[in-house]
């Protein structure tokens, strides 16, 4: 295999991979040879590095991920169970819609995250206080873009199944589902980053552990390395999300994976 087959191959990870080195570069550069660096207010890659390191063999960044991570998967599950199929149901019955719609769209409108202080009372502090605000943050993604799906889906196929005597379940699985599945991996996408500002809000608010925690008692007590390098941690998570969602499209409808590479 060649050069040019493997860019092409790799093409992603690598330019991906690429873009963030030349930044740390950057960075390290200009707060060493350019900018003076006040560590009071800011710091620089070479310091969080050493601060990553020093969580990571201390065992403090694991757990505060184990606690933090319980609370996404349930709230992020529970959103994909509910707003996809309420997504379908209002692309697919105009009643529903109807109904349904100016109710979700004022929700999703509201400043949610303003309304921590309130799931919290209402559901105390601790793994269903976060779950629930993980879920009311990441379900609305869901929601609209499986409703965009079904509205999209080509109605020729649908009257296609239909003349030949295909049910409603053949409808669904035959023609709706490979319609929305690119619409639902576009609002995963923007469900996790949401979903993982619900855990750090959550923890900001109401908790004794956990990586939004962390980063609060980092940056209250001036520690930056530390706190950038929770941050970056979860930018790595939304990253390794996001691609898992991409390979979990490439396995479920591969003609996409065709189109694009096409």
């Amino acid at each position: 295999m060649g050069f040019k087959e493997i860019y092409h191959e790799y093409q992603r990870p690598m330019l991906g991979t690429g873009s963030v080195v030349g930044l740390m570069i950057l960075w390290e550069f200009l707060l060493t040879y350019v900018i003076p660096l006040n560590p009071f207010f800011f710091t620089k890659p070479s310091l969080i590095a050493g601060a990553f390191r020093e969580q990571i063999l201390g065992g403090a960044l694991w757990n505060d991920l184990a606690i933090s991570s319980r609370a996404f998967l349930w709230g992020f599950s529970f959103a994909i169970v509910v707003g996809i199929p309420i997504g379908v149901l209002m692309g697919w019955r105009r009643r529903a819609e109807y109904t349904l719609d100016p109710f979700l769209t004022a929700l999703y409108a509201s400043p949610l995250v303003a309304l921590a202080p309130l799931i919290i009372l209402a559901f105390g502090v601790g793994l269903l206080a976060k779950s629930v605000l993980v879920f009311l943050l990441s379900v609305f993604p869901f929601i609209f873009n499986s409703f965009a799906g079904v509205r999209s889906t080509d109605r020729l196929l649908i009257n296609v199944v239909k003349s030949f005597g295909g049910t409603e379940k053949d409808l669904y699985l035959k023609v709706i589902f490979p319609s929305i599945l690119p619409y639902i991996v576009a609002g995963a996408r923007i469900a996790i980053g949401r979903g993982l500002v619900g855990i750090i809000v959550g923890e900001f608010y109401a908790s004794s552990e956990g990586i939004g925690f962390a980063i609060s008692r980092f940056g209250d007590t001036y520690r930056l390395p530390e706190m950038f390098a929770a941050i970056f941690v979860l930018m790595i998570i939304a990253v390794l999300l996001t691609e898992a969602i991409r390979k979990l499209e490439a396995m479920l409808a591969p003609w996409r994976a065709g189109e694009r590479a096409g």
